[in-house]
């Protein structure tokens, strides 16, 4: 016994250590936590097929103890008032400021219309929506009360991967529950503007919007998500990084919105072929697959192919960290960033526009010109019209007629618009024929296409 207790105590430098005693923390950081309630008003709905609203509910308490999933709670239908408020939802949140201010998730609030706040102390009070932003899945509410209870706010940045954690909030409607478990991973990417912090902790419905909580006392995430396949708890929670949640909640205070940045390009990642067919050596970056008409990228030059490595002096490393690092850009700035075009990189100046829903663009007929062959790769091209390129908004390329062999095989169809070989621009039928007379047939070639309004990268693989 003592010698395996000597080993273990000994083996690979561990250290041991006992379990934490949350019990401080809880009562530091309890009283900051708050349950919300939210209601709508009741709109006119049809009886269900089979019987009345009230039969069907009260059959299946029978056969399965609960009521319908996700059904409103119906007054008689006698004498049933209009628009009276029905309970919606049931989520968590936690005290910002003193004088009232309180962050939850969107999602929480989303549709309300009368948000109730209850306290641990039992004070029920109704609540303002300040703002929300579905984006990042954070809102802000208001209660009219001082002398609050204020959370602390942890730094993201020392948070570590193993480390302990607390969640408290309402799950399934028990107010002031209280569960603990381990961060499992940071920077885990299942958002487009942000990185979500990974953890173990028991999270449920009624869960969304309380706080995550460090051994310090400080709240570092918001609980916000969790992965399932029965809608219970599976052991990974996803939780809003509090210096994000944070930046978000200050300008819905101030405005009740959030202003994000945008540059209008389309994006795609780049494959470890495609890179090292290109030179840029190692995956990195994004593909710009497409650039809008009269955006900041196309004014700044941006051209389709061209692969963003950076933006305002950020590393861009893969397609995620392109639309964050644009999105928390104030409208209005103007920022380097880096592109590599056909070989070398290019350093452009860019003034970033305020985000808007993204447009559609319609294709529409080509005119064919005379056509010429790219053999033996299999390709059938034609000069484009002057009309083309502006309808393409591109200053030159060849259009594919026909697509056979190698180039079938790349993924190359007909109607694709050739914008560069090699890294070689294309910028007619008569350049296509002298970059085609000089590529090594015996070696992949990556070839530039733009299908629709997007732009990708293939490689040609010589053989049968």
């Amino acid at each position: 016994m003592g010698v395996s207790g000597s080993v273990m105590a000994q083996g690979a430098g561990a250290v041991v250590r006992g379990l934490p005693d949350f019990t401080e923390l809880v009562e530091q950081v309890g009283p900051s936590v708050v349950n919300i309630r939210t209601l709508e008003k009741a709109r006119p709905t049809e009886t269900m097929p089979g019987g009345t609203d009230e039969e069907m509910q009260e059959l299946f308490r029978r056969f399965f103890g609960v009521p319908i999933p996700n059904a409103p709670r119906q007054a008689p239908r006698q004498n049933r008032p209009q628009e009276e408020a029905q309970p919606k939802g049931v989520g968590s949140g936690f005290i910002l400021s003193a004088d009232g201010f309180i962050m939850t998730n969107a999602h929480v609030v989303d549709g309300a219309d009368e948000v109730l706040v209850t306290l641990t102390d039992k004070r029920e009070f109704k609540a303002r929506i300040v703002g929300a932003d579905k984006r990042t899945d954070v809102a802000v509410v208001k209660i009219q009360a001082t002398g609050l209870p204020a959370v602390k706010v942890g730094d993201v940045s020392r948070l570590r991967v193993g480390e302990w954690v607390m969640a408290i909030g309402s799950p399934f409607g028990l107010e002031n529950t209280v569960t603990a478990g381990i961060v499992s991973a940071k920077q885990r990417d299942t958002g487009d503007y942000l990185s979500f912090i990974q953890t173990d902790v028991a999270i449920n419905p009624g869960n969304s919007g309380g706080p995550l909580i460090n051994m310090r006392g400080e709240v570092v995430g918001i609980n916000s998500q969790i992965y399932s396949r029965s809608g219970g708890f599976m052991g990974i929670s996803f939780a809003i990084p509090m210096d994000e949640a944070m930046r978000v909640s200050e300008q819905l205070r101030a405005s009740g919105r959030v202003s994000r940045g945008r540059i209008g390009v389309q994006i795609a990642p780049v494959t470890k072929e495609v890179a090292e067919s290109i030179g840029l050596g190692k995956a990195q970056g994004v593909l710009v697959r497409g650039v809008e008409e009269s955006s900041p990228a196309e004014k700044a030059g941006l051209e389709a192919g061209d692969i963003i490595t950076r933006f305002d002096g950020k590393v861009i490393d893969k397609p995620a960290d392109l639309p964050r690092a644009v999105g928390n850009t104030k409208p209005g700035s103007k920022v380097g960033i880096t592109v590599f075009r056909r070989g070398g990189h290019k350093d452009l100046n860019i003034t970033v526009a305020e985000i808007e829903p993204e447009k559609v663009a319609a294709a529409s007929a080509e005119k064919k010109a005379p056509a010429t062959t790219g053999q033996p790769w299999g390709l059938a091209v034609s000069d484009l019209t002057e009309a083309q390129k502006k309808e393409f908004r591109v200053r030159g390329g060849v259009r594919v007629d026909a697509a056979t062999d190698m180039a079938a095989r790349a993924g190359i169809r007909e109607g694709d618009l050739i914008l560069a070989i090699a890294n070689a621009e294309v910028t007619s039928l008569k350049e296509f024929e002298l970059i085609m007379s000089r590529v090594d047939k015996n070696r992949p070639i990556s070839v530039l296409i733009r299908r629709g309004d997007g732009a990708q990268y293939v490689l040609i693989r010589p053989g049968k």
